[in-house]
């Protein structure tokens, strides 16, 4: 058997450099499609006819970075009104854009029509995806696992898109689900006390439930309450931190000199839940059943991380499924922020508020005055109204008939924003309702490590 800890030194330095050559390797992918218009493909030289598409001024200054989208974890912003350039993502990442080929082999597997996040590429990049089915086809379990980092009491509606889908992949593959409250990074990013970080979790743990999870198959927790009271959670962080290098951190998240420890060392707490045996109540002491995380794609460098250590400590890699931002009421550019009531519907807002943030801040795609619209048209792509709709609205065809009146003018935008406050003002007043009836009592019942029900 080889002695692991003689050789380590040599295979940090040996895995921070294949880490950079990844990273080059993947900028000269962005490089290239940008030039001919092509995705690259090996051994497969672009015709002499290539032309880079017409992205406009954004393109000619991606060569030096000034208008490339900056996605991370902490931060999200673009120079497009229409959002980030996903496509771009996905290959920056590495990671596999969602095709029509796996959602009608989602489709298939299930029995049932997808769900409107994956119709609408909402949820849009994966990871292994592929692997997941093959197991679910086989009988064999699967859990999922996702997150909240709770910075504030109230959550918008943003919030709610990765639990709203995570709710669907639960009930259609009946499987168990783990969700991490990450107050322990709150507390060392932001400027608040580990009371208020614990209690935020506490209150969005119980917008989290009013979702409508299956309590007999969920299990949430608090890092700074799961952590002292699970052993093999905490084993499992050590085993983590052990072979990532601060050198791989600093590549990755682009920590400083100047960053706390806490920070440093954060990324293996957040990548712990992808190995089943951090949750012995539930799994035993089994480590090889497959994970799968719904996320954002910002939360995706935890995940490359986690995927590159975890063949090495002998756990199966996690599978991802990763969703565009939901963008903010003032445009595209950003995601929105908790600290600007403005920027975002809160779960916490009235109905009349709704009907002000829309009309006052939502972006508009239309034109200037009505005969300009009625003659040219709006623009769908970044109308936040309408973006907000292909979120929310369930038909398909109706969304279509919206967008093709917005484009020909038919629709005007003030007749735009009341479809859209008619859509919202009744799903968060019954997401209020469900709140209401979520009590302390029923929040400690989802947060008590216990045995989930599911099969092996």
């Amino acid at each position: 058997e080889i002695n692991v800890e003689n050789t380590e030194c040599f295979s940090c330095n040996i895995h921070a450099e294949i880490d950079a050559a990844v990273q080059l390797l993947l900028k000269l992918k962005v490089n290239y499609k940008e030039v001919t218009g092509q995705d690259y493909k090996a051994g497969c030289p672009p015709s002499e006819n290539s032309v880079a598409p017409d992205n406009g001024p954004a393109a000619d200054g991606d060569n030096d970075n000034d208008d490339e989208d900056t996605v991370d974890p902490w931060n999200v912003s673009t120079t497009s009104a229409k959002g980030v350039d996903y496509d771009k993502l996905i290959v920056r990442f590495g990671s596999n854009k969602i095709d029509k080929e796996l959602v009608d082999r989602i489709e298939k597997v299930l029995g049932q029509k997808p769900h409107r996040f994956l119709r609408r590429e909402i949820f849009f990049s994966h990871r292994d995806m592929n692997q997941i089915l093959d197991a679910y086809e086989k009988n064999k379990s699967f859990y999922l696992y996702t997150g909240r980092g709770p910075s504030s009491e109230a959550m918008h509606v943003g919030h709610l898109i990765p639990f709203i889908f995570t709710k669907w992949l639960q009930d259609v593959f009946d499987v168990p689900l783990v969700i991490q409250m990450t107050d322990d990074e709150k507390y060392l990013w932001k400027d608040l006390t580990l009371e208020e970080c614990h209690h935020f979790a506490v209150e969005n743990a119980k917008d989290i439930i009013a979702c409508g999870f299956d309590i007999n198959k969920t299990f949430i927790f608090s890092d700074l309450d799961y952590m002292g009271s699970c052993p093999e959670f905490y084993r499992n962080v050590v085993k983590i931190q052990k072979h990532v290098t601060f050198n791989q951190v600093k590549g990755i998240f682009g920590f400083t000199d100047s960053d706390c420890i806490g920070k440093i060392s954060f990324p293996a707490i957040q990548a712990a839940p992808s190995f089943s045996n951090s949750f012995p109540q539930i799994f035993g002491a089994r480590k090889d059943i497959p994970c799968l995380i719904p996320c954002a794609i910002d939360q995706d460098p935890y995940f490359r991380m986690t995927r590159d250590v975890a063949p090495r400590i002998g756990y199966p890699k996690p599978a991802l499924l990763h969703s565009t931002f939901f963008p903010a009421l003032q445009g595209a550019q950003t995601k929105m922020s908790a600290s600007d009531s403005n920027s975002s519907i809160f779960l916490t807002d009235t109905p009349k508020q709704i009907k002000n943030k829309v009309n006052k801040h939502a972006f508009s795609g239309g034109k200037d005055t009505v005969e300009e619209h009625r003659k040219h048209g709006g623009n769908p792509e970044v109308d936040v109204s309408f973006m907000y709709l292909t979120f929310f609205m369930e038909d398909d065809e109706q969304l279509e008939k919206i967008r093709q009146d917005y484009a020909s003018g038919a629709l005007l935008t003030g007749e735009l924003k009341k479809i859209l406050i008619e859509t919202l003002q009744p799903m968060i007043a019954e997401h209020q309702e469900r709140r209401k009836q979520v009590t302390d009592e029923t929040v400690k019942q989802f947060m008590t490590p216990r045995p989930l029900n599911f099969k092996l």
